[in-house]
C-alpha cells in the first residue's frame, strides 16, 4: 500500500522536546527523585496553589464538554488587557495559536518570514501548510528586523517574532518593533510571541495591546505554561482585532482548551504574588548561571527568559555526561547550534547540582559557591 500525502508534509522533522524525567531514569536506571530537569523552560515553583484548588473545584464538571468558547476565561483576559473579549483566541498552549494563524493565513504559493535561531515551531507551522518559509539570517543570535522587513516579498502572509526569543533569550527594545509593525505592509500579518514576557524586568515590559489596537494585521500570543506554572495543562491566547480572531476561530478545535485548563488559567492569572515569586526566583537563578558560565570563561547569550544558553564545544559529550549525573538540559542542535545547550533556570539547589555536574563534565575546577 502507497499512502499518498503532501511532500511538506513527508519533509517536516517532528519537534524535539526535551527529554522526560521517567524516560531518562528508565534509561540510565536512575531515581526518578534524584533527576533535575533544566530542559523545557517549565517553573520550577510548579503550578500556583491557586490553581491546583480551581482545578479540583471543577472536577465534578468533567463529565460535559468545557465551554468551547471559554467565556470565563476570556473575560479575565480581557480584564486583565483591557482588550474586547472577541478580540481573543483561546490555545492549547501559545503553540496552539501559532498553528492557527498559520493554518487560517498560509497556504502552498505563500510565505512566512522568520528568523534563523527563532523557536522551531514557527518553521513547522510554516511547512505544515505547504507555504515556502524565508529564513533571515540571525544579527548576534537574535532577530535582525530590518532584515526581516526586507526579506518580505509579493506573496509573504505571514512574519514571526518570539520576544524575548527561544532558544537564545535575546530581546528587541518597543521601539525596534513599534518601527518595525509601521513599516509593514498591511497585508502582511506579524505573529508577537511573548511567551516570556513575565520574565522581563519591568523596566523592560511594554503594552503590546496598544499595538494591536493601531495595527490590525497585529497578533500577539502569551501562555500560561511559562512564568504561570501551567505547562502541563496546555493552555495560551491570541490578541488581535477580530477580522483575524475570526480567522483563527474557524480553523480551531472547538474544544481546544479544557475545563480542568481553563479554571487554572483564571486563577493563576489573578496570583500576583506567585508571579512575583516566579519572577524573582528566575532573576536570582539568571545572575547565577550567567556569572558561573563567566567564572568559567564560556561564551554564552545575556538572557531575558528563563534558560540561558551556553557554548561548551562538545555540546553532545556534556549533554550525555550531564544525563548519566541526573541531569536534564536541551542540546538546541535541531537550531543548527551544535556547539550550545540551553539551561533553564531552576530552584536554587537545583542550579547548584547541575552547575557541580556542569563543571565535572567541562572538565572544570568545581564552580564557586553561590553567595
Amino acid at each position: 500500500m502507497s499512502i499518498q500525502a503532501p511532500e511538506y508534509v513527508r519533509k517536516i522533522a517532528p519537534y524535539q522536546a526535551g527529554k522526560p524525567i521517567s524516560e531518562l531514569a528508565r534509561e540510565y536506571g536512575l531515581r526518578v527523585e534524584g533527576i533535575v530537569k533544566l530542559a523545557s523552560n517549565e517553573n520550577p515553583l510548579g503550578i500556583p496553589e491557586s490553581a491546583r484548588a480551581a482545578m479540583v473545584a471543577v472536577t465534578a464538571e468533567l463529565a460535559r464538554y468545557p465551554d468551547s468558547n471559554g467565556f470565563e476565561l476570556k473575560a479575565a483576559i480581557s480584564r486583565r488587557y483591557a482588550v474586547p473579549q472577541d478580540w481573543i483566541t483561546l490555545g492549547n498552549g501559545s503553540n496552539d495559536v501559532l498553528e492557527l494563524a498559520a493554518h487560517a493565513l498560509l497556504q502552498p504559493g505563500a510565505s512566512a518570514v522568520y528568523s534563523k535561531y527563532s523557536f522551531a515551531v514557527y518553521a513547522l507551522a510554516t511547512q505544515e501548510t505547504g507555504a515556502r518559509a524565508i529564513v533571515v539570517p540571525a544579527r548576534d543570535l537574535g532577530h535582525d528586523l530590518e532584515a526581516m522587513r526586507a526579506a518580505i516579498t509579493a506573496d509573504t502572509r505571514m512574519v514571526f517574532i518570539a520576544n524575548p526569543n527561544n532558544p537564545t533569550g535575546t530581546f528587541l527594545r518597543a521601539g525596534e518593533i513599534a518601527a518595525f509593525l509601521a513599516a509593514v505592509p498591511r497585508d502582511v500579518v506579524v505573529v508577537l510571541d511573548e511567551a516570556y514576557n513575565e520574565y522581563l524586568d519591568p523596566a523592560l515590559r511594554f503594552d503590546s495591546t496598544q499595538w494591536v489596537r493601531d495595527f490590525p494585521n497585529l497578533i500577539v500570543s502569551r501562555t500560561f505554561s511559562k512564568a504561570y506554572g501551567l505547562a502541563g495543562l496546555r493552555v495560551g491566547f491570541g490578541i488581535a482585532q477580530p477580522a483575524l480572531t475570526d480567522l483563527m476561530n474557524r480553523v480551531r478545535q472547538p474544544f481546544n482548551v479544557s475545563t480542568v485548563a481553563q479554571a487554572a488559567a483564571i486563577a493563576a492569572l489573578d496570583d500576583e504574588a506567585f508571579l512575583q515569586r516566579s519572577y524573582q526566583l528566575n532573576r536570582d537563578g539568571l545572575a547565577r548561571l550567567q556569572a558561573a558560565f563567566a567564572s568559567m570563561g564560556l561564551e554564552h547569550v545575556p538572557s531575558y527568559g528563563n534558560f540561558v544558553l551556553v557554548r561548551v564545544g562538545d555540546a553532545a559529550g556534556v549533554y550525555e555526561a550531564l544525563l548519566h549525573a541526573g541531569v536534564i538540559v536541551r542540546p538546541v542542535d535541531n537550531y543548527d547550534l551544535p556547539q550550545w545547550l540551553r539551561i533553564t533556570v531552576g530552584l536554587p539547589e537545583e542550579n547548584e547540582i547541575f552547575l557541580a555536574a556542569f563543571a565535572r563534565a567541562m572538565g572544570k575546577a568545581d564552580v564557586e559557591a553561590a553567595p
